[in-house]
């Protein structure tokens, strides 16, 4: 994007992100949560964060719908305000994966590119593609806002899933399958991710 604003400067700051994370006692990466509407991200982001405060853990949840209430509240949902919304999320991530802060975020994100380009912001590693998968007929089934049904009605337009595309994750680091498995089951999952990859140190 191109940048507007000019007679800038960079300034760089006396403590880095190792010491945030030192401090922390953990290290920091974007768990990016993606999947049609219904599917169970922002759940799974709530239940996680739950669990990783239990263990000591210093966390953010981004969700899509409240960021919408402020930061991009001036955003529709045509491809190119959808790109912009999670250009944002993405520097905001960045920011708080910075500070040393494990950060969940629970975007439909339908777009590889957008998501790319928000990998790319951080580094290796910090981005943890988490696609929670579940057909459209069963988010269509659960409903829980009534969004599908008005998409099918003509009242939303450019609804992700009905008459606007979702690419899913070609090589994401976790599949959840919410058909398949239960909250707690897909939490462990998660966890257990964590763990293994060495992100979290329990104290």
């Amino acid at each position: 994007m191109l940048m507007k604003a000019t007679n800038i400067t960079w300034h760089n700051q006396h403590i880095n992100k190792k010491e945030r994370q030192l401090l922390h006692g953990h290290k920091s990466a974007i768990l990016w949560f993606t999947g049609l509407s219904a599917s169970g991200k922002s759940t799974l982001c709530v239940e996680i964060e739950k669990r990783l405060y239990a263990l000591g853990m210093s966390t953010y949840v981004l969700d899509g719908d409240n960021i919408r209430h402020g930061l991009n509240k001036n955003l529709g949902f045509s491809p190119e305000d959808r790109s912009e919304n999670i250009r944002r999320i993405g520097e905001v991530s960045k920011l708080f994966v910075d500070a040393g802060i494990i950060t969940l975020t629970a975007f439909i994100s339908p777009y590889r590119r957008d998501r790319d380009i928000v990998r790319e912001l951080v580094d290796r590693h910090e981005f943890i593609e988490v696609y929670v998968k579940c057909s459209v007929e069963e988010c269509e089934r659960r409903d829980p806002k009534g969004l599908y049904k008005k998409a099918r009605i003509g009242e939303i337009k450019d609804f992700t899933g009905i008459n606007a595309p979702y690419e899913e994750p070609i090589d994401p680091e976790i599949i959840i399958d919410s058909e398949m498995h239960t909250v707690e089951e897909s939490v462990n999952h998660v966890i257990k991710y964590l763990k293994d990859h060495h992100y979290i140190e329990l104290r």
